[in-house]
């Protein structure tokens, strides 16, 4: 009895282990080791490197820079997912919404990278945007899209609004009909089923959707690179910039750890609303 109450006891060690082992080997302890780094200087530990971000004006501009950039593309992309979500859940008959689903999907299965440059022959000065609207007659010149603001909001949309897509989706097919039936019967329009019933069951997968792609897109450094320029720094830039021209190890460790806790407070936030709203 006893042997079998100790190998019960090391089941849930033995099937969590590897992952546990995962965690601490890839995660925690690079993590240990990045925050060690960020507070070393020639002239021992201190906090020279986070005072040199908060007293620089360029540095804390690409975090701002981050936020603001981020949050248009958190806003584009469920503007553009919700309906979106909604035609796939409510429009395309059950039979076909998979096949619907795997069609939407499929441009995703392009290499990241291609789908950037993609963008940025798209958005170039002689490209299919500015080619087509100069035949069109509606400008006499190109303008600049590409190695703009525009450009990566642009790319980040088309890379995320999918996901947003799927996690709406999702969302709306667990509502029960009877919801909407609760409502006609109270006499509640469809307007007014949406905005007072629908809406508010489906912001938990808004949400779950939205902080996903705030930390996807927080942190990527090859759109805003290769579709952006370095015409606006944004923090991972910042960081690469760091590494690739100056060497400067601890000062990039230093951003990488304020750019992370940018995120655990949007994780912190997200959690806390999600909480709220299920009690």
């Amino acid at each position: 009895m006893t042997q079998s109450s100790n190998a019960g006891r090391a089941l849930p060690w033995l099937m969590t282990g590897p992952a546990l082992f995962w965690t601490l080997a890839f995660f925690v302890l690079p993590f240990i080791a990045m925050a060690v780094v960020s507070v070393t200087s020639p002239e021992g530990y201190s906090l020279a490197n986070y005072q040199q971000f908060f007293s620089n004006p360029s540095y804390y501009q690409a975090l701002v820079n981050s936020l603001e950039v981020t949050a248009i593309v958190t806003v584009v992309s469920i503007l553009i997912a919700y309906p979106f979500a909604w035609i796939l859940a409510e429009q395309i008959p059950e039979r076909w919404q998979r096949l619907a689903l795997i069609l939407a999907v499929l441009p995703f299965w392009t290499s990241y990278v291609v789908r950037s440059y993609s963008w940025l022959l798209v958005l170039a000065e002689k490209g299919v945007v500015n080619n087509t609207l100069v035949q069109l007659g509606l400008i006499a010149e190109p303008i600049q899209l590409a190695n703009t603001r525009f450009a990566t909001v642009t790319g980040f949309v088309h890379f995320f609004v999918m996901l947003l897509t799927l996690t709406i989706y999702a969302n709306l097919k667990q509502l029960s009909p009877s919801y909407r039936k609760a409502a006609a019967d109270l006499g509640a329009g469809p307007v007014q089923t949406f905005i007072h019933v629908i809406l508010p069951l489906t912001l938990p997968g808004i949400m779950v959707g939205a902080f996903l792609t705030f930390v996807l897109a927080i942190g990527d450094y090859i759109t805003p690179q290769i579709l952006g320029g370095n015409n606006e720094l944004l923090m991972p830039q910042l960081i690469m910039l760091q590494i690739g021209r100056r060497g400067d190890f601890p000062l990039a460790s230093a951003l990488s750890i304020l750019l992370m806790a940018v995120v655990t407070l949007a994780y912190l936030a997200s959690a806390r609303w999600l909480k709220i709203e299920r009690a």
